[in-house]
């Protein structure tokens, strides 16, 4: 499910619980209020630099609160003890084959940039792809990660600019994937290109342009995936291990 914060007034409120673990998302919208005080001229270049350093630093919402808090719009309030939040859920297990159409759910998408410069970015876990993410990376390097992810709409773009970097997208078992990228002396890897995406699955058309980089797409299960399949095949090997012994002990209750 995707985590969406109940609006507010800059700074929080007095019920807030800033010491909460704040999300890849919320720095994310934290660091577009500061491009936009950058683009206004509420920013200098060295102020907004600082910042965001600071923001990609921070762990909790007591520390985000206060990088905007002295601009037009607040990019995160901590929440309260109980927030009634709207919510998308899916069922269990269905981070990479369960339940597609649980996972189109429209709107907007949670983080719409990634920027590496001489530095690296994640965007995995549960977060909203929007129709179009743009990322770049500079002497650097960035993963989007799609697998427990939900889609705004049944096709997303994801614009990938790799100079002298490199750029990994990571997506699920039964999406289908188009790249369309340019390489000049770097690459795109078409390796997932040409498999049939499952019934009612999001497309991911994957853009852009490489430079002495690189980007690559793989299609991996979830760690929670993984972890159930485990668990799975150590059942099945008990239940097999069970009934090899009732067959040479038979009458045996």
């Amino acid at each position: 499910m995707t985590d969406e914060l109940p609006a507010g007034p800059s700074g929080g409120s007095p019920g807030g619980l800033p010491e909460l673990r704040a999300s890849d998302a919320d720095r994310e919208r934290v660091a577009e209020v500061l491009r936009d005080g950058l683009a206004e001229g509420r920013l200098d270049m060295a102020e907004f630099e600082e910042r965001l350093e600071a923001t990609y630093k921070a762990r909790t919402y007591g520390e985000l609160e206060p990088i905007t808090r002295d601009l037009p719009a607040s990019g995160v309030t901590a929440p309260g003890p109980a927030p009634a939040v709207s919510m998308v859920k899916r069922p269990a297990g269905a981070a990479d084959t369960g339940d597609w159409a649980s996972r189109i759910v429209g709107g907007e998408g949670t983080s719409r940039w990634g920027v590496a410069v001489m530095s690296g970015f994640e965007r995995r876990g549960h977060w909203t792809v929007p129709k179009r993410f743009n990322c770049f990376a500079f002497w650097g390097g960035g993963v989007v990660d799609l697998r427990e992810a939900n889609f705004a709409d049944g096709e997303v773009v994801v614009n990938c600019y790799a100079v002298m970097g490199g750029l990994n997208v990571v997506v699920p078992p039964g999406v289908e994937v188009v790249v369309r990228g340019i390489g000049i002396m770097g690459g795109f890897d078409h390796g997932q290109e040409g498999v049939a995406g499952a019934p009612g699955a999001p497309r991911v058309v994957v853009t852009g342009f490489a430079f002495w980089g690189g980007v690559g797409v793989e299609r991996k299960i979830s760690k929670a995936e993984r972890l159930r399949l485990r668990e799975e095949r150590r059942r099945e090997k008990l239940e097999r291990r069970a009934a090899r012994r009732d067959g040479l002990e038979p009458g045996r209750d």
